[in-house]
């Protein structure tokens, strides 16, 4: 639940979804999936399937499909939705991932000798001695 809270926050948080929502988005989302990562369509309403729809665009869902042939000879078809548990750890990690590399670019500039900041004469006009 943390995970998809996280990557809702990376994704729809920065387009301006309010945490409330978000929370409320993840609760309802895993309502449908709970322990196992596919839900057969025929389970949604309208409502639910244009919420599907939406998330599938933000790469949190796809869809699949299976053919069932009956008795009659007639062919059934039956779709579900996949929640896409990798995208959705993906999207999770990818503020920490960046403020990480960011710690990381800083530390470089830690590491460098007092002596050597001030070996960097400066002048007025901007340019370097």
């Amino acid at each position: 639940m943390e995970d998809v809270v996280l990557a809702l926050q990376n994704t729809l948080g920065k387009k301006g979804m309010s945490s409330e929502d978000i929370d409320r988005l993840a609760e309802y989302l895993m309502s449908f999936f709970g322990f196992t990562d596919e839900v057969i369509d025929n389970k949604l309403t309208s409502e639910d399937r244009d919420v599907f729809y939406m998330l599938e665009e933000e790469g949190f869902l796809t869809t699949t499909q299976e053919e069932v042939h009956l008795k009659k000879g007639k062919l059934w078809r039956i779709h579900y939705w996949i929640l896409k548990k990798d995208q959705i750890l993906r999207l999770a990690r990818r503020e920490e991932e960046k403020s990480k590399s960011k710690d990381e670019c800083s530390a470089v500039y830690e590491d460098i000798s007092d002596d050597v900041w001030n070996s960097r004469g400066q002048c007025d006009d901007g340019e370097a001695d």
